[in-house]
């Protein structure tokens, strides 16, 4: 990636960064949502649910809703990419001496920021409702860091399907589909409380080792007593978003050259 296509990007980046500030209600709608599901989770199934290995519920309970949120980028950056190409503004973008990967890029990066507020704004909000941070503040930050790899990932999931996906009613299966992979992981109950073959799925889901990894990494309880996730929880958090990247930065790319055939 050359340093003129990372100037391109930082350009189109300031233009969604200005988009949200003349109409901040999207993002600020976005945070709202977040801290109802973290204050409601937290609340209702506080003191009714039993963590594998011993601690209380609502410390193991906030860092799968920190990745839950994370996870919630896919379908407000497709609806967004989505919307730009059926406007127009996309292909006016293509008509420019602009390299291909800067448009994509561009709205990766603004929502990340927006997701990094967001993340702060969440994590103030646990601090209220009597979360705690046990570990060192290195390993808090890596936490922090951790929790936006894996939001990157997400947006540029986000991206190609919003670039591929632009028939009517992709965005509502998208919206309806995150719901089912979000639960099926270890965000609110543990995996080996799950029947064996439903537990072996949820412990691989990628939003699975970012939970588990933060809890290790905040000292809160992991709600797991073995298996993979207790030994390599860190590692699986790093190497579960690269893969996606991986795979899908050149899809977003290719599917971006392809617009205009």
């Amino acid at each position: 990636m050359t340093v003129q296509t990372l100037r391109h990007g930082w350009i189109l980046t300031l233009r969604d960064l200005k988009h949200w500030q003349r109409e901040p209600w999207t993002p600020i709608v976005g945070i709202a949502f977040s801290v109802m599901l973290l204050l409601m989770f937290g609340y209702l199934f506080g003191g009714a649910i039993e963590v594998p290995g011993g601690g209380d519920y609502l410390p193991y309970l906030l860092p799968g809703m920190f990745t839950l949120t994370m996870l919630f980028g896919i379908e407000s950056t497709m609806g967004a990419i989505a919307d730009d190409t059926k406007r127009g503004i996309t292909d006016r973008f293509r008509s420019m001496p602009i390299a291909g990967v800067a448009v994509p890029l561009g709205r990766a990066a603004a929502d990340l920021a927006n997701s990094a507020v967001q993340l702060a704004v969440l994590m103030a909000g646990g601090l209220v409702v009597g979360w705690q941070v046990d570990g060192s503040v290195g390993a808090a930050l890596l936490a922090a860091g951790l929790l936006l790899w894996l939001r990157l990932a997400m947006l540029w999931v986000g991206i190609y399907l919003g670039l591929a996906l632009r028939g009517e009613g992709a965005l509502m299966s998208v919206q309806i589909l995150v719901w089912p992979f979000g639960f099926l992981s270890n965000i609110f109950v543990a995996p080996e409380t799950m029947p064996g073959w439903l537990g072996f799925l949820a412990g691989w889901n990628p939003v699975s080792a970012t939970a588990a990894a933060c809890r290790e990494l905040f000292g809160n309880p992991t709600g797991t007593t073995g298996g993979v996730l207790a030994d390599h929880a860190v590692a699986l958090a790093l190497a579960w978003p690269a893969l996606l990247l991986a795979v899908f930065v050149p899809l977003a790319a290719r599917a971006y050259r392809n617009l205009a055939r």
